[in-house]
């Protein structure tokens, strides 16, 4: 089966996603598609798997250390007061992390929420001109803890 997983984490590979922000021990740290709340990650893992009960319990430790690298980065990088990590796979059947980064001046009706409750039709979408410079600082937040 072919997904849109498999489909990114095979551009990254190429060097053609341009939501790629780094190559991490477990996968692939990119931009979300739609950028709900600035900053918005995925964890793609490569390769690409089912489910986290697919690894080892070794692969599913770098999975989710790495998972838990990116939410350290925004957290510095954004501002954001916490960070919401979710592994659904509902909808592209294979595993896939979604890191988001919450913040204090989210609209109250959907600040105590999942962000799926928000309108994603009206979300801005993932743009790399403008979205450069958030990518360039959360990209070398994420390095420099991989090499700590």
């Amino acid at each position: 089966m072919t997904t849109l997983i498999h489909q990114r984490v095979e551009l990254s590979r190429q060097g053609q996603n341009p939501t790629t922000l780094c190559k991490m021990e477990s996968g692939w740290a990119v931009f979300g598609d739609h950028q709900v709340l600035n900053g918005y990650c995925l964890l793609l893992p490569d390769p690409v798997v089912g489910s986290l009960n697919d690894l080892s319990i070794r692969q599913r430790e770098i999975f989710l250390r790495d998972m838990t690298l990116i939410g350290d980065a925004l957290l510095e990088v954004t501002g954001a007061w916490r960070i919401n990590y979710e592994i659904l796979g509902n909808s592209e059947a294979a595993l896939h992390a979604h890191i988001v980064p919450r913040y204090d001046a989210e609209p109250e009706q959907y600040r105590k929420g999942p962000v799926w409750f928000y309108p994603w039709d009206d979300v801005p979408k993932f743009d790399p001109v403008r979205h450069k410079p958030l990518m360039d600082k959360i990209r070398a937040a994420i390095e420099k803890r991989i090499s700590a």
